[in-house]
């Protein structure tokens, strides 16, 4: 994948994919999917300043995160859709 550095308090997230099947074993049709949202963090900014101090980002590359299902600027990466969002659009991390 093409390097890519976001800035300030921004990170770039791959979605992971859509459910394919519901629990019971039905087959989910494309125009019924729900938009994902749960990704892992691919890259990650320094931070953002407020009021002169530096404040560091919580989530680090590799984390499985959950953010809004409208949240980021989706754009294509290598022939991979990634996210870019704020961290504040991040709900919080899986473990």
């Amino acid at each position: 994948m093409a390097g890519i550095k976001p800035l300030g308090d921004r990170v770039v997230v791959k979605p992971q994919p859509a459910e394919e099947k519901t629990a019971s074993g039905l087959f989910i049709p494309d125009t019924a999917k729900e938009k994902p949202q749960k990704g892992t963090i691919l890259a990650v900014g320094p931070g953002r300043i407020e009021n002169g101090n530096k404040i560091d980002m919580t989530v680090k590359e590799g984390d499985t995160v959950l953010y809004g299902k409208y949240s980021g600027t989706e754009i294509e990466l290598d022939s991979n859709d990634v996210l870019i969002m704020r961290e504040s659009d991040i709900l919080g991390i899986v473990s």
